[in-house]
């Protein structure tokens, strides 16, 4: 078992990564010295179905009472009328009990339970269990949450930090190559902005973490969450502009995601493997990148299986809900752009012109 820190004082955190973990949750929990016995898990069918029973036995052991509640499978999960609908249920159960969250799921499940965790009686305490290579790699650590808005992704949350991250990488094995894809994208993210070692290693391990082999997913996923935890650490409220790094390929991501209404034509990491490319034509427009590493990052993405274009969706929508991303300031466009690999830099005014012809991806092949 691997364990990295999340150095933020009172509100510091391990996630622990390795196998078999769903057998350890109760014992990592007690140690905890958490006051809640009275753990609510959100979650949806399949997860249930493929993992929350075994779950719920090891807490039931360990002394703690376990309700589930199930929100949808996709990120249609992530709006006001779910999150409601989840504080209501909550409400319902919650008489007489010392209760805690624990998001079990996807990025979806976990964004949404930290959310709804951060505003039920002003904070309650929760627990991340990610499923998804995805979700170990990412969305579970760094204390973001959030529900989607029509107008993009992410615009009502809060910054909401768990008590811990249990990473069971057993589950890997059984998710659809599809998802094993998306959090490739999160892992290439990593290399990119911090750790050309990484970038490296996954040029040369790519098919075997696309074939779930366990000890290449486990180096990457560590080495990806330990850049998050500094980087985390060090600036938890994005205030400080180091954390705005980890928004590489995530403007143009989320707006796809939006402009084609999350009907699931482009998930997550898809969504921004396409921004990653993307943000690598725009840096090699404005002069920033080599077009050797430029060419390296648009073709592991593709190696990987993941898409450099945003086919079928209007280009004008798109850069419509990039409009609307959170990072921009002053009225003026804020975009993470690759200096290298291993290097990125943030950048304030991009062209439209330039934004535009990244989004179609023709330009520069």
């Amino acid at each position: 078992m691997k364990k990295i820190r999340v150095a933020l004082k009172g509100r510091s955190y391990d996630i622990v990564i390795g196998p078999g973990l769903f057998k350890k949750t109760g014992m990592l929990l007690k140690k905890l010295g958490l006051r809640q016995r009275d753990a609510v898990i959100v979650t949806n069918r399949r997860i249930l179905d493929l993992c929350g029973r075994k779950l719920a036995g090891d807490l039931k052991k360990r002394g703690f009472t376990v309700t589930f509640l199930l929100v949808p499978d996709s990120e249609k999960a992530k709006s006001g009328e779910v999150a409601i609908s989840l504080l209501n249920r909550i409400a319902d159960y919650d008489k007489y009990r010392r209760l805690f969250l624990i998001a079990l799921g996807g990025g979806v499940v976990g964004d949404l339970t930290g959310f709804v965790a951060s505003i039920y009686k002003r904070g309650v305490p929760y627990v991340q269990i990610p499923t998804t290579l995805l979700g170990q790699v990412d969305s579970s650590i760094g204390g973001k949450t959030a529900i989607d808005l029509p107008a993009a992704k992410n615009l009502a949350g809060a910054f909401y930090q768990p008590k811990i991250v249990i990473c069971d990488t057993s589950i890997l094995k059984s998710l659809p190559r599809r998802q094993l894809k998306s959090g490739l994208a999160e892992i290439i993210k990593y290399g990119v902005i911090k750790d050309r070692g990484l970038f490296e290693y996954i040029e040369k391990n790519y098919a075997r973490m696309l074939s779930a082999e366990a000890a290449a997913l486990e180096f990457a996923i560590a080495r990806s969450a330990k850049i998050k935890a500094e980087v985390v650490s060090r600036d938890e409220l994005d205030t400080k502009g180091l954390r705005v790094i980890l928004n590489y390929g995530h403007t143009t991501g989320h707006a796809i995601e939006s402009a084609g209404a999350y009907s699931g034509q482009y998930d997550h990491g898809e969504g921004v493997a396409i921004g990653m490319a993307a943000a690598a034509d725009m840096a090699s427009a404005l002069k920033m990148i080599s077009p050797g590493d430029a060419g390296r990052i648009k073709a592991l993405i593709k190696k990987c299986g993941l898409p450099l274009r945003a086919k079928g969706l209007s280009v004008s929508k798109i850069y419509g809900s990039i409009a609307h991303d959170k990072k921009f300031i002053r009225g003026r466009n804020r975009l993470v752009l690759p200096a290298g690999i291993g290097k990125v830099r943030v950048v304030e005014g991009v062209p439209e012109r330039v934004i535009k012809e990244a989004i179609k991806g023709e330009k520069y092949g």
